[in-house]
């Protein structure tokens, strides 16, 4: 017999309204629902229910006394009262027992202005306090250079334990003792180094965690508000950016539920430091035969354009992965426009063999909310907890909630912080055969023939249990995926790794997901920004690759965003072409002394949040943003900068007016271009053996900005990848 929908809805009375609310759910949910305002602290809509603060006590008809409306469940002709005698006396009871010891220095306090604790004051608090015993003092904590405690503030609500618990899967932050005597602190006072560490910061109701960079540096109610992207991975994390007098002084969590819920990285909250760094470049520059000097807009243009004009076709367009959608389609078409296919954002890729099958754009292949409920999971050559940090938080809940066995065919075995099924860790040189034998181990599992490019060489494979494990996450449920991470991106057998996924997601029934790395890479991709493709894909003339054309040594190159050293696959091969070339031109935020000692033209622009622009993440999502500070000096927007070397360059069509005009002239392009076909790769894996290396670049040091955020570089995270502790 077929289920009654009406079965899943009860009938209740919230403060005499009928109201209908889910079976099973709080009281909380339903009031929160219909408009009906209960206070509370503890409870967070993203966090397990502790019921601990008392805060959400209501009234409910036959009950002896107030119950907890985060803890209750409601029933069927329930009577909620939220504004009664007795639920507003119970509220303000509890208002005044969380105060008794709380210090009270508002004035101080950075929570100031937006403490949810103070809030509540004004409206539940008494007067004049009746407590006139000493209060206690806790002794603050020292979590690292991340987060700032003052503990004495602290009112046991306990949302920044469960957050490790339930939501980071690490428990960093505990409690001890009972009652009045309770304290909130790490293990053997040890650091807090979780990748998301941040948001206790976010969650903390009262002034006990905040940020450690911006302590003492602005008041809430001084600085404005914008939204913004951040620029460090293929999620594209909504924040928010505090700026005072022009200034970004703070990034905070922005909820979008369908991208980032209500969680950021630590990356992603604390990179906003360099923003203001010492050597932010601020004036055009160019370099003459007795040196650097500043000069106007107007003459370090007109150089660029002379130099470029002069290399015409011998002109290298290098773009950072996380630059902008419109500069990187705007670069695109300056370099089209001197008769140069020489494009390319992928500045830590090796191997471009089997460029014919590349699809549009790098594509997770699915929403990201629908990673919450994946049942199997193969993930190749990524280190998720570092490369996508929340995209990695929301493997774990498929884990944890949805039951989902996944594995890993990875450098090391790493400490994913959920049951993984097997973690297959192998050298570079081993990649190829060890993923070999986990598609000849499916094939051989679900009785489906592989490819005829495929089928002799995965006969020679020898399957063992860990091949056979491997495939089996993949084996069972109806939502399965296959991920290829920014390490396959690195690894110089790259192609056959991809052919090999696909045809592992074709033999499993799952979606092949191609995590690239960079804040907009599907926006480079999109733009033209490779030398192969055009704007939406569309084929075309190809040139040299990122390391081909500093390889080959062509006689100009302009490099787009802050690119740097540290970038490339081969740092010194790229210092050694661009110290060659006759014709450097940079378009920076920073004047980086590698950069100094190359370039023949610094022009400054704005980083993310000085500038108007887009980032299309891994899911296809385009997230637009408009400059939140005042970028330095004469810093001006990329998009402006190529607008107008474009139009000394006698580009066609360089006449925007706005960064919108750039997106819509390219999503009209995109639109037109209509669905994607599924991927399917045209490689064939010549050889299962063969030397192979990849990089693994560490969490803080993915981008200019991060290798610039003091507090990020001063975590036990980011010095331990420099040798600096064990």
């Amino acid at each position: 017999m077929a289920a009654n929908p009406q079965d899943d809805w009860v009938n209740v009375e919230v403060d005499g309204v009928a109201v209908k609310g889910r079976k099973g759910a709080m009281i909380i949910h339903v009031t929160d629902a219909h408009g009906a305002y209960v206070p509370r602290f503890c409870y967070h809509d993203k966090l397990p229910v502790a019921a601990n603060c008392r805060m959400c006590l209501v009234e409910v008809e036959k009950a002896p006394k107030p119950l907890p409306a985060c803890a209750t469940p409601i029933a069927e002709g329930m009577k909620i009262y939220t504004r009664s005698k007795a639920a507003i006396g119970a509220q303000k009871a509890t208002m005044e027992f969380l105060l008794i010891n709380h210090p009270l220095d508002c004035p101080i306090c950075d929570q100031g202005g937006e403490c949810e604790l103070q809030d509540l004051a004004l409206g539940y608090g008494r007067d004049i306090a009746r407590f006139s015993e000493r209060k206690r003092i806790v002794k603050d904590k020292d979590l690292g250079p991340l987060v700032s405690t003052d503990m004495t503030r602290c009112i046991h609500c306990t949302r920044c334990v469960r957050f490790g618990q339930d939501v980071a899967g690490i428990q960093e932050l505990g409690t001890t003792g009972r009652g009045e005597h309770m304290e909130i602190g790490t293990f053997v006072e040890k650091s807090v180094e979780h990748e998301l560490s941040g948001n206790i910061i976010d969650l903390c109701p009262v002034g006990a965690l905040n940020s450690k960079p911006f302590r003492y540096q602005g008041r809430s109610w001084e600085m404005s508000q914008a939204s913004l992207v951040s620029p460090h991975d293929g999620i594209g994390t909504n924040i928010f950016g505090h700026v005072l007098r022009g200034k970004l002084k703070r990034v905070v969590s922005r909820a979008n539920d369908a991208v980032n819920e209500t969680w950021i990285a630590d990356r992603d909250r604390f990179s906003y430091e360099a923003v203001n760094a010492a050597d932010r470049l601020a004036t055009p520059m160019i370099r003459t035969e007795a040196g650097w000097r500043e000069a106007s807009w107007d003459e370090a243009l007109a150089a660029a354009a002379r130099g470029l004009k002069a290399a015409g076709a011998q002109t290298g367009m290098l773009v950072h992965p996380s630059a902008s959608t419109e500069e990187a389609y705007l670069a695109v078409r300056i370099a089209r426009s001197l008769g140069s296919a020489h494009v390319d954002h992928r500045l830590r890729q090796r191997d471009f063999r089997d460029a014919q099958s590349d699809p549009r754009a790098p594509s997770l292949g699915m929403p990201l909310e629908a990673v919450d409920t994946l049942s199997g999971l193969l993930v190749i050559g990524a280190n998720l907890r570092s490369e996508l940090p929340l995209l990695a938080h929301r493997v774990r809940k498929a884990v944890v909630r949805a039951g989902a066995s996944v594995g890993f065919l990875d450098l090391a075995a790493r400490p994913y912080l959920f049951p993984v099924a097997v973690q297959l860790a192998a050298s570079p040189d081993a990649w190829v055969a060890e993923l070999a034998g986990i598609v000849a181990a499916a094939a051989q599992s679900s009785g489906t023939t592989p490819s005829a490019a495929l089928a002799s060489l995965l006969q020679a494979v020898k399957i063992d249990d860990t091949h056979r494990q491997a495939a089996a996450a993949l084996g069972n449920g109806s939502r399965r995926a296959v991920w290829l991470g920014a390490l396959a991106y690195r690894h110089s057998r790259y192609a056959d790794l991809r052919a090999l996924a696909g045809e592992l997601a074709r033999l499993t029934g799952a979606t092949l997901g191609l995590l690239a790395e960079g804040g907009n890479a599907a926006g480079a991709w999109l733009a033209g920004a490779v030398p192969h493709r055009a704007a939406a894909g569309a084929a075309t003339a190809s040139g040299c690759d990122a390391n081909a054309m500093l390889a080959r040594g062509l006689r100009a190159y302009v490099t787009v965003g802050a690119i740097e050293s540290d970038d490339f696959v081969d740092g010194e091969l790229a210092a050694r072409a661009f110290s060659q070339a006759a014709c450097v031109i940079a378009l920076t935020p920073f004047d980086d002394a590698a950069v100094h000692r190359y370039a023949h033209v610094l022009l400054p622009i704005g980083t993310f949040a000085e500038t108007s622009g887009t980032f299309v993440n891994l899911e296809g999502r385009w997230q637009s943003f408009t400059a939140a500070a005042k970028a330095p000096g004469e810093t001006r927007p990329g998009w402006k900068v190529l607008r107008v070397l474009g139009n000394l360059l006698e580009c066609v069509g360089f006449d925007y007016q706005s960064s919108e005009d750039v997106r819509e002239e390219l999503r009209r392009a995109v639109l037109a271009a209509g669905v994607e076909p599924t991927f399917v790769s045209a490689h064939t894996v010549e050889s299962l053996q063969g030397a192979a290396v990849t990089d693994d670049v560490p969490v803080y040091a993915v981008d200019a900005l991060v290798r610039r955020a003091p507090a990020l570089q001063a975590t036990v995270v980011a010095r331990r990848s420099r040798g600096e502790v064990a």
